[in-house]
């Protein structure tokens, strides 16, 4: 018996009995580091807002926050993911700071216009009256 192959350990006559996992770690690790390193790209290709162009606009300095409104019907505000009720809260929140705060309003060209509406609804609500549409030069 010299020639067949068992699944005996060489040491000592025991089978093996253990399952070696770091091959199964390191693959786990490297794809850990590739969804971190791309997950942000896919999200900045994925969140992109196109803004409409006009040929005439106006410019004022005051205190100010942005909200922008995605293709999809997102709401960031600031540059975050937020919800109805946090958009109007921040809004709120504004305005008792400064009354003359404006909000700043990027729409996606192609956001459907119930999203805007929506949104400059809820800024009304909570009593910010000094708004304007971002676009593009």
């Amino acid at each position: 018996m010299a020639g067949e192959l068992s699944d005996v350990s060489s040491s000592g006559g025991e089978p093996i009995s253990s399952i070696n996992v770091t091959p199964f770690v390191d693959v786990t690790l490297v794809l850990l580091v590739i969804f971190i390193v791309t997950a942000p790209a896919l999200m900045k290709d994925t969140l992109s807002i196109r803004l409409p162009k006009a040929a005439s606009s106006e410019h004022k300095n005051l205190s100010s926050f942005g909200i922008a409104i995605t293709k999809q019907g997102q709401i960031l505000v600031d540059g975050q993911l937020s919800t109805d009720e946090a958009l109007a809260e921040k809004a709120r929140t504004a305005v008792a700071a400064n009354p003359e705060v404006q909000a700043i309003l990027s729409a996606d060209v192609d956001a459907r216009h119930g999203d805007v509406v929506k949104v400059i609804d809820l800024m009304k609500t909570a009593g910010l009256t000094h708004f304007a549409i971002q676009i593009q030069h």
